[in-house]
């Protein structure tokens, strides 16, 4: 059966602005039937890594907000912390990060709630029974609220290939050590041929794993837990990792995981996802490089799944953006998020989605 997934694009006019348009999209599935006022009702979305502008901008957050709050006053904006070293590594930071990146309350009109507590601690343990993860350690304040609504920024992603709703609940409703269970099986090596000895991979590794020996980076394998982290801050591409035996479980625990998040809110769960600022790698980078495309639109549905493969069919279905075809020409494939991400079958994580019961990869686009 093909789910019902919403779509606006970004033509305005002085009668209908983008804030109307957002309205339209959300009354068009139904949320008033499964949100309730004595819900509380998190609202889970990424505030961005400071240098990094990609992000969904605070001001189009804030009218999501303002026409959300009539049905669900008690809401709240949530991420967790990071697993590796950065601005979002403890509640403290994070939350000051929110701030500078404009999610303060004065702004948003909503408070800001770091999930897993402040050092990524709080958590709880719900049973998904998979193959992958027998359970999932999921933020407390995740697992306590009554209802959910994920916005994510639809992007590339170094480990996923594209990173959306799936990721945004799978891996950003984790605690600390649910984002180290993910990761568990990554292991990464250097090339020593693209090394430059910079450091970047030892300052931010967060199990102090890297050093640098004769100008050259090394991983000491007892002590790396797998974050990938090196491999997101390498600028030299001298990360190596075998991408076909460790990519594929890596994204099954990352929807076992969103199993997990959802547990209990699958039937109270709304997922809208942003096709705007398209960047090739995660917000969670302190820099974002030149959009894939251009903007396209802003989707909604309630099936995770199936907003996450109309979100890379629409960007597929785009032209590249200028600047890339300046640098790549005819070497730009359809598939984006392929050809920027090359080793990562970025399918397998809806086809497991959809195995485990996350969704439909089916859908139907219903332009608003």
């Amino acid at each position: 059966m093909k789910s019902s997934v919403f779509f606006i694009d970004l033509s305005t006019s002085y009668k209908k602005n983008l804030s109307a348009k957002l309205k339209q999209l959300l009354d068009a599935t139904q949320v008033d039937q499964f949100l309730a006022p004595s819900d509380f009702t998190a609202v889970k979305l990424h505030f961005g890594e400071i240098g990094n502008h990609a992000f969904v901008r605070p001001s189009i957050l804030r009218d999501l907000v303002n026409h959300l709050k009539p049905l669900c006053p008690n809401l709240f904006l949530t991420d967790t912390t990071t697993l590796y070293r950065g601005q979002r590594s403890d509640a403290v930071s994070h939350l000051n990060t929110a701030v500078q990146n404009g999610f303060a309350f004065s702004v948003m009109g909503a408070p800001v709630i770091i999930a897993d507590g402040l050092k990524g601690k709080s958590q709880q343990r719900i049973r998904v029974d998979l193959p992958c993860a027998k359970d999932a350690l999921i933020a407390q304040d995740i697992v306590d609220a009554d209802a959910m609504v994920a916005v994510s920024h639809v992007k590339g992603h170094e480990l996923a290939g594209f990173g959306g709703a799936l990721k945004n609940v799978g891996m950003g409703c984790a605690s600390k050590a649910g984002k180290l269970r993910q990761h568990a099986d990554t292991r990464p090596k250097i090339k020593a041929a693209r090394c430059i000895g910079c450091g970047d991979c030892a300052a931010h590794c967060p199990a102090d794993a890297i050093c640098l020996v004769d100008q050259k980076a090394q991983i000491q394998s007892e002590r790396c837990i797998g974050c990938g982290e090196c491999i997101i801050v390498c600028r030299q591409e001298a990360v190596k990792i075998i991408w076909s035996q460790e990519i594929k479980p890596f994204m099954e625990k990352m929807m076992a995981y969103a199993l997990g998040a959802l547990a209990g809110k699958m039937r109270k769960t709304l997922f809208i996802n942003f096709l705007t600022d398209i960047s090739p790698g995660c917000d969670c980078l302190p820099h974002n490089d030149l959009a894939i495309t251009g903007d396209i639109g802003i989707l909604a549905s309630t099936d995770p799944v199936a907003i996450d493969q109309a979100s890379v069919d629409l960007i597929n279905q785009a032209p590249w953006s200028a600047g890339w075809v300046a640098k790549h020409g005819d070497q730009l494939t359809a598939d984006k998020f392929r050809f920027i991400h090359s080793k990562i079958d970025w399918q397998y994580q809806l086809d497991y989605a959809e195995k485990i019961g996350l969704g439909s990869r089916q859908y139907e686009l219903m332009a608003i």
